[in-house]
Protein backbone atom coordinates (compact mmCIF):
# COMPACT_ATOMS: atom_id res chain seq x y z
CA UNK A 1 0.00 0.00 0.00
CA UNK A 2 0.91 3.13 -0.41
CA UNK A 3 1.49 5.87 2.09
CA UNK A 4 -1.21 6.69 3.96
CA UNK A 5 -3.08 10.26 3.36
CA UNK A 6 -5.20 11.88 5.91
CA UNK A 7 -8.16 13.79 4.61
CA UNK A 8 -10.10 16.17 6.67
CA UNK A 9 -14.22 15.97 6.99
CA UNK A 10 -16.72 17.55 8.90
CA UNK A 11 -18.06 16.06 11.65
CA UNK A 12 -21.51 15.48 9.76
CA UNK A 13 -19.63 13.61 7.16
CA UNK A 14 -17.51 11.42 9.12
CA UNK A 15 -20.87 10.00 10.95
CA UNK A 16 -22.13 9.57 7.57
CA UNK A 17 -18.96 7.63 6.08
CA UNK A 18 -19.57 5.76 9.67
CA UNK A 19 -23.17 4.42 9.08
CA UNK A 20 -22.34 3.37 5.72
CA UNK A 21 -19.17 1.33 6.59
CA UNK A 22 -19.89 -2.84 6.87
CA UNK A 23 -18.35 -4.46 9.87
CA UNK A 24 -14.59 -5.14 9.51
CA UNK A 25 -14.99 -2.93 6.16
CA UNK A 26 -12.27 -0.16 6.16
CA UNK A 27 -12.77 3.44 5.06
CA UNK A 28 -10.31 2.83 2.50
CA UNK A 29 -12.38 -0.05 1.29
CA UNK A 30 -15.64 2.07 1.59
CA UNK A 31 -14.17 4.78 0.14
CA UNK A 32 -13.00 2.49 -3.02
CA UNK A 33 -16.14 1.26 -3.54
CA UNK A 34 -17.89 4.66 -3.49
CA UNK A 35 -15.37 5.79 -6.25
CA UNK A 36 -16.36 2.94 -8.06
CA UNK A 37 -20.04 3.50 -7.89
CA UNK A 38 -19.55 7.02 -8.82
CA UNK A 39 -17.13 6.55 -11.65
CA UNK A 40 -19.78 3.36 -13.17
CA UNK A 41 -22.09 6.07 -12.55
CA UNK A 42 -20.84 8.60 -14.60
CA UNK A 43 -20.16 6.19 -17.90
CA UNK A 44 -23.65 5.36 -17.87
CA UNK A 45 -24.74 9.01 -17.70
CA UNK A 46 -22.30 9.98 -20.37
CA UNK A 47 -23.28 7.15 -22.05
CA UNK A 48 -27.16 7.85 -22.12
CA UNK A 49 -26.18 11.57 -23.26
CA UNK A 50 -24.61 10.36 -26.59
CA UNK A 51 -27.36 8.18 -27.13
CA UNK A 52 -29.99 10.99 -27.03
CA UNK A 53 -27.67 13.49 -28.73
CA UNK A 54 -25.67 11.41 -31.12
CA UNK A 55 -26.10 11.33 -35.04
CA UNK A 56 -25.34 7.73 -35.47
CA UNK A 57 -24.74 6.56 -39.06
CA UNK A 58 -24.70 2.36 -39.76
CA UNK A 59 -21.23 1.33 -40.50
CA UNK A 60 -21.47 -1.97 -43.43
CA UNK A 61 -18.40 -4.25 -42.77
CA UNK A 62 -19.72 -6.48 -45.76
CA UNK A 63 -20.93 -9.78 -43.50
CA UNK A 64 -23.76 -10.99 -44.58
CA UNK A 65 -26.85 -11.54 -42.60
CA UNK A 66 -27.68 -14.99 -42.25
CA UNK A 67 -31.36 -14.59 -40.67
Amino acid sequence: MSATKRVPVSEGVWSDLSTLKGPGQTYDDLLASMIEQEKKRRFIEDMDRIEEEGDFVELDFGVQNSD
